[in-house]
């Protein structure tokens, strides 16, 4: 199985877990998606060199890997690539931020160190703590918590239709790699003076399909509107998780 055919797999397998039970992916989606934005608020509310107060909200990380059973080697295999980007992204500022901080014994922590271990582990958190609401919440569902809290009803269709279809352009995709591949025995990969001609058939098939798919949706009724709805209304239990993640966040941000 190629690259594209390894993506396929994947997205697939994250709507099996997503669907899976366990105490977390039954809980509402609501709470889940306002626990979540709520962390990622509080996390970026930190100063750039206030590393220790930020290694704090791992807690919320850690407890919810650990008790919601997902799985962080997963997390590692499937995010690796986005996970080293936000990594890098402060590498240059110890270059331009050379004011010593502290030490320890006889090396020089430098503020532009600081900043950079903080904007790294801010970009660990916030992918963490995005692929932790995918794996345990269904897109339908976040879906339907993103219109509950009032996201513009185009922006989630627009989320939705990409989130389902982006399936269908990558096996277009897979289904054109292959009859290259056996128009080109031998050839590794896609020649590059053929890129252009490549990008430009993928385009208008995917544009082909797409009129298909709205055509099938029109006449099924589509008018604009998704009427999302999720199978049960919030418990005491959802609304407890809430109200104390809430809380505890809170106090991990203030002590």
């Amino acid at each position: 199985m190629g690259k594209i055919g390894d993506a396929v797999s994947e997205l697939h397998k994250l709507d099996m877990e997503s669907e899976q039970s366990g105490w977390l992916r039954e809980l509402h989606p609501l709470p889940k998606l306002a626990v979540t934005l709520f962390f990622l608020v509080l996390t970026v509310s930190f100063g750039k060199y206030d590393l220790p107060g930020l290694l704090k909200m791992g807690v919320y990380l850690i407890v919810l890997f650990v008790l919601g059973d997902v799985s962080l080697k997963l997390l590692l295999k499937r995010m690796r690539a986005v996970l080293v980007l936000v990594c890098l992204m402060g590498a240059v500022n110890p270059f331009f931020d050379r004011t010593a901080a502290f030490t320890l014994g006889n090396f020089v922590v430098t503020g532009g160190m600081l900043s950079a271990a903080t904007l790294a582990l801010k970009g660990i958190y916030g992918v963490s703590a995005a692929y932790l609401l995918i794996v345990t919440t269904s897109m339908g569902d976040i879906c339907y918590a993103l219109r509950r809290i009032h996201v513009p009803r185009m922006f989630v269709t627009i989320l939705m239709l990409v989130y389902r279809y982006i399936i269908v352009l990558l096996k277009e995709t897979e289904r054109m790699t292959d009859a290259y591949a056996l128009r080109a025995p031998g050839q590794r990969g896609i020649a590059r003076k053929t890129w252009g001609t490549f990008a430009g058939q993928l385009l208008l098939r995917s544009m082909d399909r797409a009129q298909t798919v709205y055509d099938s949706m029109v006449l099924r009724g589509y008018n604009g509107n998704f009427h999302l709805r999720h199978k049960k209304a919030a418990g005491h239990s959802d609304y407890a998780y809430a109200f104390v993640w809430g809380a505890v966040l809170v106090f991990i941000r203030v002590i």
